[in-house]
């Protein structure tokens, strides 16, 4: 991968997934957790408000499952620029 322009675009398709993730996690913990909390505070989940629920643990699991999907994002980007760490001994 020495080539400057194949560099240029694996960062920059790297930072459109960062953007979009950290989007996704903005909305659902700021947008769900704090400015959408009336709405969401009429469905209950378990006996507690959906708006309460995300502003405790909903952005937490969110963003869990946001790594993951950045990881499997990221070795597909890696393979197809050919620079994946599989062992190759």
């Amino acid at each position: 991968m020495g080539n400057k322009t194949n560099l240029a675009a694996y960062w920059r398709t790297n930072l459109r997934y960062l953007g979009i993730l950290l989007s996704i996690w903005f909305l659902a913990s700021y947008g769900c957790g704090i400015v959408f909390v009336d709405e969401l505070d009429t469905i209950r989940i378990g006996g507690f408000h959906l708006g309460f629920w995300f502003a405790q643990q909903g952005s937490i699991y969110i963003f869990v499952a946001l790594i993951v999907v950045y990881v499997q994002l990221m070795n597909r980007l890696d393979r197809a620029y050919g620079v994946d760490e599989r062992d190759e001994s």
